[in-house]
């Protein structure tokens, strides 16, 4: 069921229904009104069957489906007036909701994928990553709990096609540490370039691992200075396993462990690091 239908036709929640093999079917009474049947109900793929059309009803079956009653049939309401109109031009777009989504407070404001997603009119295939990163990275960033959750059910409620509550419950799964690298990976429109937790304004931070051994990377082998750079910007302020680093290098598993040990063996990285 549309949830825009729930506000043009409130009545629907309490008439007779019907489950269908592949919906539902809503019951009115006519009480000698007049009503035109169409197949674009509201603007939208919805029927309306009134005079001289019919249904399949109750107990019929068809293909082993047996249609059965949710509401019986003596909670059948009258007719609602807005479907008695004859032609009706109404539109389900002219009762969407006004879902301007107002940012607000949260721990981590210099976190800016965190704003970026709040800001964003999630589409349909990015919204279960999109709301899954965001409520994890509000508990990375000292949001509790609750709050996390609070936000973002509100910004699903934002969306002109939010999640259903079952699949928005599934957001709130056991939490990951989300890191840059897996945040990009994950949400193409994500940009890092206004955020604070990286490097800012194109200057690395004095903890970057290419900061600290500026004076060693000339001596690098070309998979080590390879490798070097990838932990210093790719995965700046992460700890990568050693797969990980491959996918991103496209390099041989062995050449990078044997690099991994030689940056080791350097002190370029601690030794309690980017294991396997």
């Amino acid at each position: 069921m549309l949830p825009e239908l729930n506000e043009i036709l409130p009545e629907i929640k309490e008439t007779t229904r019907v489950r269908t093999r592949r919906g539902y079917h809503y019951y009115f009474s006519l009480n000698g009104d007049y009503v035109k049947s169409t197949s674009n109900l509201f603007g939208r793929n919805l029927e309306l069957k009134s005079n001289g059309n019919y249904v399949v009803a109750p107990p019929s079956i068809i293909k082993a489906y047996r249609y059965v009653y949710e509401v019986p049939l003596s909670e059948i309401l009258p007719i609602p007036r807005i479907l008695i109109k004859k032609n009706n031009p109404i539109s389900l777009i002219k009762y969407k909701k006004d879902k301007t989504f107002k940012i607000p407070k949260y721990h981590g404001q210099k976190v800016d994928c965190i704003r970026q997603i709040l800001s964003r009119e999630l589409e349909e295939g990015e919204r279960n990553n999109s709301l899954f990163i965001l409520y994890n990275l509000l508990q990375q960033n000292k949001n509790t709990d609750e709050y996390s959750k609070k936000l973002v059910i509100k910004k699903n409620g934002s969306l002109s096609n939010p999640l259903t509550g079952v699949n928005l419950k599934k957001v709130y799964r056991k939490a990951y540490n989300y890191g840059c690298s897996r945040i990009r990976d994950n949400l193409a429109y994500i940009k890092c370039e206004a955020c604070g937790r990286r490097f800012k304004d194109g200057k690395l931070k004095d903890s970057n691992i290419l900061i600290k051994n500026i004076r060693i990377l000339p001596e690098l082998s070309n998979a080590e200075a390879k490798i070097a750079l990838m932990l210093g910007i790719v995965f700046d302020g992460e700890n990568p396993s050693i797969n990980k680093i491959v996918l991103k290098a496209k390099m041989d598993y062995r050449t990078v462990g044997k690099v991994i040990n030689n940056l080791k063996k350097r002190g370029i990285i601690n030794k309690s690091l980017y294991n396997r």
